[in-house]
């Protein structure tokens, strides 16, 4: 991948670049270091994955999806220049993007990990900082079997004498370890900076000899956020000698983050795309905070290779019921497989009803009542298909 970067002449004079890394909360932060960058009037390229609805989501440029045209003619530029060396789907996709933003001059471009760190496709960049958000137990059978050695992976996108952000306050040994290998610029949350909550309503970050005070909550909902938008701040303030930004922009950005499928709620239906402990554990909590009159209804489809009943656990205590739907194999679990997992489980909530198909599952679930919720999660998949089957796959459908 790094020869055919080389001759399509993606390292020569690249723009500014920030690398964003972690198991969890990759996309928010994301989403909001390129909110904030284009509030401060920079031309922006934000690449992220995987898409929710339509592949142009993972390549934008200036906040609006690259056209089809567009990403076809990167992908013919690729085509030309690989030669006979081979390419993942995946790694098509990262060169387009970076091809994309190279032909759109932009001044900053912000490239989500797709999977790890150190071997992914995005790694191929020299970050000019990197994020690492959090450490969790996912792709287990490609990264590892805990957070210690995990924490390498994800500590491969960290470069030599520049910022490297670890968003998390307990992090495995093994990042800094990492790290510091390297001879990585770390700071650590809890360390190189921190964060605290004022108000419902109202937080401050400190670090570097500088503070933001009275900043307004991110859009999306859950502490995790707040972690996840004072990694960026830290991240953007260690590169601010390049592309300065100052305190309205953050302000403006912060409330304007918005990512679809993360605790998005359209009329009576919540949809999320969690798919592990970690952001199972962060659901819960949001359901919690909601106070219902009722506990909602989960509709929950799943791959082979989750933590099924790690999550099952997580969401069972803040749901009345548990319905299952079939996602298509290979990695697609059926209906019924999860519901012989969740069987022994003994969980908080009952075993609903088994759908073989997302069209009849929202049919069958979809709340019934003043103040009912249905709650949608468990991979992309799940959440996209069922939007598509409500016919909430436009931006334009989006109501909070």
């Amino acid at each position: 991948m790094r020869a055919v970067a080389q001759r399509l002449g993606l390292f020569d004079s690249p723009p500014l670049t920030l690398t964003v890394g972690g198991t969890n909360g990759k996309g928010s932060s994301s989403t909001l270091a390129a909110l904030v960058y284009r509030q401060a009037g920079y031309r922006v390229g934000l690449y992220t994955s995987p898409h929710l609805l339509r592949y142009n989501e993972r390549i934008v440029i200036d906040g609006a999806e690259a056209a089809d045209e567009r990403i076809v003619e990167a992908f013919e530029a690729i085509e030309a220049a690989r030669g006979d060396i081979g390419l993942t789907y995946f790694e098509f996709g990262t060169l387009a993007a970076l091809w994309l933003f190279r032909r759109a001059q932009v001044d900053v471009q912000v490239l989500e990990v797709g999977l790890g760190g150190r071997l992914d496709a995005v790694n191929i960049v020299d970050a000019d900082a990197a994020i690492v958000t959090n450490i969790g137990l996912d792709h287990l059978d490609w990264l590892g079997p805990d957070r210690e050695t995990i924490g390498v992976e994800k500590a491969g996108i960290f470069r030599s004498g520049r910022p490297a952000i670890v968003a998390e306050r307990d992090p495995p040994r093994s990042v800094f370890t990492k790290a510091s290998e390297i001879g990585a610029h770390v700071l650590a949350l809890g360390a190189g900076y921190d964060y605290r909550t004022d108000s419902e309503s109202s937080w401050r970050w400190s670090g570097a000899g500088s503070q933001f005070d009275a900043l307004p909550m991110p859009g999306l909902q859950g502490e995790a956020q707040l972690a996840n938008a004072a990694g960026v701040i830290a991240a953007l303030q260690a590169l601010r000698d390049r592309l300065p930004v100052e305190a309205p922009d953050i302000r403006a950005a912060l409330p304007a983050l918005r990512l679809r499928g993360r605790f998005e709620r359209i009329g009576d239906w919540i949809f999320d795309v969690a798919h592990n402990a970690e952001s199972a554990e962060v659901l819960a909590r949001n359901l919690a905070s909601l106070r219902l009159p009722t506990r909602p209804r989960l509709l929950l489809g799943m791959l082979s290779d989750k933590p099924v009943e790690t999550v099952l656990r997580i969401l069972s205590k803040q749901v009345r019921q548990i319905d299952f739907v079939s996602l298509p194999p290979p990695r697609g679990l059926s209906a019924d497989e999860l519901r012989q997992r969740a069987e022994p489980l003994q969980l908080s909530a009952p075993s609903g009803e088994c759908h073989a198909s997302l069209d009849r599952a929202v049919r069958q679930c979809a709340p019934s009542s003043q103040g009912d919720i249905t709650v949608v999660c468990g991979s992309f998949l799940t959440v996209a298909h069922a939007m598509q089957a409500l016919q909430f796959d436009s931006t334009d459908d989006v109501r909070r």
